[in-house]
């Protein structure tokens, strides 16, 4: 289970911590790359009471299920890098076995209090407070570098060069915290950009994800009547094209919940078009906001502390304001190329300065 990267192999021993979220994984692995460090990745699975024995011990192994994860012993590590609330318990118990010498850096909303860690790095979804060790970046940290498109692009080329230009890639995501990707929206999204690649001549580069509602993905695609390549995403994850469509579309067209596709397509500094994912009603005037996991969101944000608050829009709103991105409908200003900040680079001269 475990996996170890090189790098400069003389500079503090690191642990990466992962677990099932692919969004906090790729975080942190981009925060250990930028590093440059040689680190080790820890990989965790959970017990279904790991939220309860979490709480109640707080510094504890009792949340992961030991027989499936990676192997915790000496030497212990001088810094880990982690996110989610899963991996907080496992990070400080760690810590307690190194004598305390450990340095903790989370990304992302931290759930123990702000001064068990050396550094918080998070972004404006979230309502963390200004302390001296929190770091606010603009965007998530990504792994998607140049080199790694370059070779998806050489990679889909010849698969895609029949579709006519511009392509437009389509990233949908699906449910996520109040977000309910229903039929309707996805027959939306479906008219939208068939119409943008009607009057431009195009062709649509379309993949769902793990997230998107099968009944949605149908309802979006019953709306094509243009050349289309669509990928549907399966959990083997076999013949992706996701970075290829990154790296070969002409513009983006990314739904607004997903903090992590939106992030990768500015990293292209190409047209990127946001889909509002979001309802024009009040919430309780749709049924399906009483499913689980909207209504247990919405619960949550009214009974939690405002740092535990989370506001996707924060990070949709400041892209369209920046100039990266327009709203799905709207037009991207001809000519205009926004570079994104380097975040991960920032995140990392802060994690250097703790040695």
């Amino acid at each position: 289970m475990n996996e170890s990267v090189q790098g400069d192999a003389s500079r503090p021993v690191t642990w990466v911590l992962t677990g099932y979220k692919a969004g906090d994984n790729a975080q942190v692995l981009a925060l250990a790359d930028a590093l440059g460090w040689r680190y080790d990745v820890k990989r965790f699975n959970y017990r279904k009471t790991e939220l309860l024995t979490n709480r109640l011990l707080a510094v504890t192994l009792a949340g992961i299920d030991k027989t499936s994860c990676s192997a915790l012993s000496p030497p212990w590590p001088d810094l880990i890098i982690t996110a989610g609330r899963r991996n907080e318990p496992v990070a400080r118990w760690i810590r307690k076995q190194a004598g305390g010498r450990t340095r903790l850096v989370h990304v992302g909303r931290p759930w123990a209090p702000l001064d068990v860690f050396d550094l918080i790095v998070t972004t404006p979804q979230y309502f963390v407070p200004d302390r001296q060790n929190v770091l606010k970046n603009y965007l998530p940290l990504h792994g998607v570098m140049s080199g790694r498109l370059n070779e998806a692009a050489d990679a889909w080329r010849q698969r895609l060069a029949h579709l006519p230009r511009p392509c437009t890639a389509v990233l949908i995501g699906g449910d996520s915290g109040p977000f309910v990707f229903t039929g309707e929206k996805g027959r939306r999204l479906g008219q939208l950009v068939n119409s943008m690649a009607l009057h431009g001549g195009g062709s649509l580069l379309v993949t769902d994800s793990a997230r998107t509602p099968g009944s949605a993905f149908e309802a979006f695609q019953r709306e094509l009547s243009v050349p289309a390549y669509i990928h549907h995403w399966t959990e083997a994850g076999d013949d992706n094209p996701y970075l290829a469509y990154l790296a070969l579309a002409d513009q983006l067209v990314v739904t607004g919940e997903s903090m992590s596709m939106l992030t990768e397509a500015s990293f292209t500094c190409k047209p990127l078009y946001i889909f509002d994912p979001g309802d024009t009603r009040p919430w309780w005037r749709h049924g399906y906001n009483f499913r689980y996991k909207p209504l247990s969101h919405r619960l949550a944000m009214l009974l939690a502390a405002r740092r535990m608050h989370r506001d996707v829009g924060n990070i949709q709103r400041q892209l369209v304001a920046s100039g990266r991105a327009v709203w799905l409908g709207q037009t991207f200003p001809a000519g205009k190329r926004a570079v994104p900040p380097d975040d991960a680079q920032r995140a990392a001269m802060r994690v250097r300065a703790l040695f």
